[in-house]
């Protein structure tokens, strides 16, 4: 008789990466973990999905989350406090995550980043349509002697008839950090396909969870069971570079 149980993997798969530069847990910042309790438990479940290091991001957009130093650290603080009482010994720190406007524009004039290590940023086009100014941007930054990273591009949908967009912007020097939610399908088979066209061309650079709330936890730790996880995570290993550009 066929087993319908017998393409189920025995274990979990193993992530492709350890250290997380792409999710929203600093308390009450942004869209993601409202308290420092919250964050405490997401991030003690990123621990147990294979999370060794954080490199948190909280959004920067204008008129919605015009975050800075100023409301970060003190946010981080109270997460650190919270993760020691409670021997959390995973470590985290910060940078952002940047979304093309002119706040961006503003604040890298005035050389106000927050950073990933190395001189990376994280940045993030608007959903409805391609920034104007993208390419000049890119170049500006590499000017400036950063390296940009672009969030989720399997996320943005105006993409998706004009793959080769992506070849374009790759090539021009603009590395792709793709979400592992997105491979999950927690937000549909649209982005994961994307994604997957994505890894197949060798667009990926980097990966990261995009965990806002612990319903993600979830969503990543359900999907490392399934017979994808293991494709999935052995197509990337060793390609991405999320623990070896940061250190």
């Amino acid at each position: 008789m066929f087993n319908f149980f017998s393409r189920r993997p025995k274990e979990p798969a193993q992530l492709c990466f350890s250290t997380d530069i792409h999710c929203h847990v600093v308390p009450g910042v942004d869209d993601g973990s409202p308290d420092a309790a919250t964050s405490a438990e997401i991030i003690a479940g990123m621990r147990d999905l294979g999370i060794q290091r954080i490199i948190a991001s909280p959004h920067v957009t204008q008129v919605t989350f015009e975050n800075s130093s100023a409301t970060i650290e003190p946010a981080m603080q109270e997460l650190k406090a919270e993760l020691d009482a409670r021997g959390i010994d995973v470590p985290v720190s910060h940078s952002a995550e940047y979304r093309i406007d002119d706040l961006l524009l503003s604040r890298l004039e005035a050389d106000d980043l927050m950073l990933l290590p190395n001189g990376h940023i994280l940045i993030e086009n608007a959903f409805m349509q391609e920034p104007w100014n993208l390419d000049n941007l890119v170049f500006e930054l590499q000017v400036k002697g950063l390296q940009p990273i672009l969030a989720h591009p399997e996320r943005y949908a105006y993409y998706y008839n004009n793959r080769k967009r992506y070849e374009e912007l790759h090539a021009a020097g603009l590395a792709f950090q793709i979400n592992l939610l997105s491979l999950a399908e927690a937000y549909g088979k649209a982005e994961r396909n994307i994604a997957l066209h994505l890894i197949k061309n060798g667009l990926v650079d980097f990966i990261g969870t995009d965990i806002h709330r612990r319903s993600h936890v979830e969503s990543i730790r359900t999907y490392l069971t399934t017979k994808e996880a293991h494709e999935d995570m052995d197509a990337l290993r060793g390609r991405v570079r999320n623990d070896t550009a940061f250190t």
